[in-house]
Parts: C-alpha cells; sequence; structure tokens
C-alpha cells in the first residue's frame, strides 16, 4: 500500500476537520446560467474588491486630522497656506506618494462604478421579476447595500476637507437643521459642535473605513450564500424549468470566466484612473466655511437628492412658535421615500397581485407592462432630478436662465414619469402583440407568392421550437410549476 503524500495527508486533515471534501463536491459543480445581465453583479462585487484594495493603501498615508497646518510640499499654488492635515495628507498621497494620485483615482473611479453597477443590477432584477419568493430578503439585502453605498461615498468623498466637500457638508447641515424638534440636536451631535467643528473628518474617517465596509462585506457574504441557497434564477427556454438550472459548472468553467472578468474590471478601472481626473481637490483649496465653490455638485449617484432642493421652492411655514424650512425639509423626507419604495416593492406586487408561489424563471419585461413602467417612471424621475442638481451647470452650458432651467424641472417631476408609465406600458402591450403574431404566423421573409386564384401573400418562415418556446413560457406556467396554494 503506497503512503499518501504529503498534499493527501493535508487534504485528509483538512477534511476531516471542515468537511471540505463534501462541500467541495456539492458547490464546485454547482451550475451557472450564461446570460450576459448575469455579470452585473460580478462588477458590483470585483469593483468592491478594489475599493477594499486601493481604500488599505490609501489609509497608510492618510492622516484623519482637522488640525491645522501649514502647507509646504510638492503643489506649489498652495504652499504656505492654513489648512487641516486631511487636506494637506490628500495633497501629499496626490503629489508625493508614489503612486498615490492613481490610487486615489482608482478608489474614486472604482467608487463610482461600485454604485452605478449596484443601481444597475437591482434595476435588472426588478424588470425581470428575480426579487419575487423566495428571494425578497436578498432583494433586501442588496437593497441595503445600495443604501450603505450611498452614505459610503458620502463619508469617503467629504474626508479630504477641501472647498467642494465642504460644501457638501453644508448641505448635510442644512438637511439636519431642517428636521423639526430634534434638528439643532442631531448637527450638534454628528459635527460635535457649530458647523463644522473639529471632530467630522475623524468620525467620518471612522465609519469609512471601519464600520460600513465591515457591514457591507457581511451583507455581501450573506447575498452570495443565499444566491448559492436559493440557486440561480434563469430566463425561460428550452429544458428549462422551474425546478433546475441550465449552464456551466463552477468549477472549472465558470471560475476561469470569473477570474478572468476580475482582471477585466480591475484593468479597465485602472485605464480609467490613469487618463481620467477625478475630484483634483488641489483645484478647489483647502474648506473655509466664510467660502463657498461655484459650480459644486456631488457624485451622480447624490445629485437627485441635491435636485430635490434646488427645484424646491423656498418655502416657510411657522407652527406653534418654530419656524419649519419646507424648502429642504420636504426634499429630506422625499429623498428616502423615493429608495424606500425600491426596498418594499417585492412586497407591494405580492400582495397585490396575490403571488404567493416560488418562481425560478425570469420575466421578460414585457411580459410585466406594469410591472416594467412602474421602474422606467422611477428611472425617469431620478434622471429629472439629477438634471435638475445641476441646474446652474446645464443653464450656462445651454445658455438658458437658471429660472427656465428650474421650472422646466419643477413641472417634469410631475409630468414626465407619468408619461413614461403610459408611454413604457403601451410599448410592451405592443411587443407583446408583436410577440403573438410571430408565434401566429412566423418570422416575414420579405418573399411575395402569388397564389392560383391571383392574390398576392407574403411567406412567412415558421419559428423553431427554441423561439416558440421563449416567447410563450409566461403563458404555461402551470405547466413548469405546482399550483399555488389558494387563499
Amino acid at each position: 500500500m503506497e503512503t499518501p503524500g504529503r498534499g493527501e495527508r493535508v487534504a485528509d486533515w483538512l477534511d476531516g476537520r471542515l468537511g471540505i471534501h463534501s462541500l467541495g463536491r456539492k458547490y464546485l459543480r454547482k451550475v451557472f446560467p450564461d446570460h450576459w445581465s448575469f455579470l452585473l453583479g460580478e462588477i458590483c462585487l470585483y469593483s468592491f474588491v478594489v475599493l477594499v484594495l486601493s481604500g488599505v493603501y490609501l489609509t497608510l498615508f492618510f492622516h484623519p486630522s482637522m488640525n491645522e497646518v501649514t502647507y509646504h510640499g510638492s503643489y506649489v499654488p498652495l504652499n504656505s497656506v492654513r489648512m487641516s492635515e486631511a487636506y494637506a495628507s490628500t495633497l501629499d498621497i496626490s503629489f508625493d506618494v508614489r503612486g498615490g494620485l492613481l490610487i486615489r483615482q482608482l478608489h474614486h473611479w472604482a467608487a463610482l462604478v461600485f454604485v452605478a453597477a449596484m443601481l444597475t443590477h437591482m434595476m435588472r432584477h426588478f424588470f425581470t421579476g428575480s426579487f419575487r419568493k423566495p428571494r425578497e430578503i436578498n432583494w433586501l439585502f442588496g437593497w441595503t447595500l445600495l443604501l450603505l453605498g450611498l452614505f459610503e461615498g458620502l463619508f469617503g468623498y467629504s474626508l479630504p476637507d477641501d472647498l467642494l466637500s465642504g460644501t457638501g457638508l453644508r448641505f448635510v447641515n442644512g438637511a439636519l437643521l431642517s428636521m423639526p424638534v430634534v434638528g439643532t440636536y442631531l448637527s450638534m451631535f454628528v459635527f460635535g459642535g457649530e458647523f463644522p467643528g473639529h471632530d467630522i473628518v475623524a468620525r467620518f474617517y471612522s465609519l469609512h473605513i471601519l464600520l460600513i465596509p465591515g457591514v457591507m462585506a457581511a451583507l455581501v457574504v450573506a447575498h452570495l450564500i443565499l444566491v448559492v441557497h436559493h440557486k440561480h434564477t434563469q430566463f425561460a427556454g428550452p429544458g428549462r424549468t422551474e425546478r433546475n438550472v441550465v449552464g456551466t459548472p463552477f468549477m472549472p468553467v465558470y471560475l476561469a470566466k470569473a477570474g478572468g472578468f476580475f482582471f477585466l474590471v480591475f484593468g479597465a478601472l485602472s485605464l480609467v484612473a490613469a487618463v481620467a481626473t477625478v475630484n483634483p481637490v488641489w483645484v478647489y483649496g483647502p474648506f473655509r466655511p466664510d467660502q463657498v465653490s461655484t459650480g459644486a455638485q456631488p457624485d451622480w449617484y447624490l445629485g437627485f437628492a441635491e435636485g430635490l432642493v434646488r427645484v424646491m421652492p423656498g418655502w416657510e411655514i411657522t407652527l406653534w412658535g418654530h419656524t419649519l424650512v419646507l424648502g429642504v425639509l420636504v426634499p429630506v423626507v422625499v429623498f428616502p421615500l423615493l429608495l424606500v419604495f425600491i426596498g418594499i416593492y417585492p412586497f407591494l406586487e405580492s400582495r397585490v397581485t396575490g403571488g404567493r408561489g416560488e418562481h425560478h424563471l425570469l420575466d421578460r419585461p414585457r411580459n410585466r407592462p406594469v410591472r416594467t413602467a412602474i421602474g422606467a417612471s422611477w428611472i425617469s424621475l431620478y434622471l429629472i432630478l439629477l438634471a435638475g442638481g445641476g441646474n446652474d451647470i446645464v443653464a450656462t452650458r445651454l445658455h438658458l436662465s437658471i429660472n427656465t432651467v428650474t421650472w422646466t424641472v419643477r413641472v417634469a417631476v410631475f409630468v414626465l414619469p407619468a408619461v413614461v408609465f403610459v408611454v413604457t406600458r403601451r410599448i410592451c402591450l405592443g411587443l407583446q402583440l408583436r410577440d403573438r403574431e410571430l408565434v401566429l404566423h412566423g418570422r416575414e421573409t420579405g418573399v411575395i407568392k402569388r397564389l392560383p386564384h391571383g392574390e398576392y401573400v407574403e411567406v412567412h418562415q415558421p419559428l423553431d421550437q427554441a423561439e416558440l418556446h421563449t416567447l410563450t413560457a409566461h403563458r404555461r406556467q402551470a405547466e413548469l410549476v405546482e399550483r399555488e396554494p389558494q387563499p
């Protein structure tokens, strides 16, 4: 009998204590469906990994302190200028640390792509209905990750203590002060005193590198565990039912694809970071409470929140001796409501439609016209508010009056989502009719044939069985799943 080698002995030792052989045999052959839209979730994961790696590097050189120092560094225009240690260390990272500017920009671009990928990934799940039972909890995990990503971006954006980020913090302070009764207490608690205080950078730094990333990492792990537990969703097609998954195994096919895609995402982010400047803090200068930068714009994912404030009329009312600034309070209330609606939508749809069965096959958006119209309306509202957040830039670039731009956005906030809802629903219904014609008559060939009695008709080519299956799967659910229990 041969003596087992060292590697085999190590494997046996680990298997006896961790059960890795049985786990590997079960999960390494897990099947993953092939569709380009599933790559959106991988972009989220890989950009998060890039964020962690680049963030660890930046923490080695950043000083999260608001103590004032006199700058003496490589950036000559700011020499002998009084600034915080946070801003001075950001300049040092940008101009004196080897590769520091590249890593700073890689971190910032990865953050922008991370949030964009999360929003796009959630919209893919929304339009295809993959949030339905049993994946409602996983949808909430993803929604929480998106919400945390917004605040994580705000905190990281504020750390350099430059004039642009300071203007953003002034906006945050105004939002806190607008809250009735508790506003002043919240502002004093967050800033450690009167705005801007002396502790905000250190507090945001702790949240930015410890608390929120830790919670997000835990949610990512939980999200992936539930994906494995519930198995992947897939689009309808031949051989695909509610009880199976058609695709490629995790090992070795999907693992090789995923590894290659990670380096592709990493390379693309590095290329963008190398050639496209983002957040040049040396241009804005250090933050001073008596100055406000012009053309100040937040990162795109918070632009719609600023748009709510900019287009809201500056109304104020006085109740019981207290002044309510509705021009800020109303946007502060509407902002989370827009996000909460997306978070609770799976439960609203389940309640309205009465769907209580499990769903593992995805919908084609055209086959769910109301849901698709709701999603398109939400996106249109988001985009028009994003434009409102840059109303001054839009006005100057298009040579328009800022009042004209602001009133256009105000009207569009109420009109555009309704128009988009109606148009999108009609488009979906029209595409359904087109699919029905294809199923009944086949695809047009452009060939004209004359019949014996003199009539001219166009020859249609029948669809193959795979196409017929895909176009009619949503009407044959009863053949694929068990009957749902009656309420």
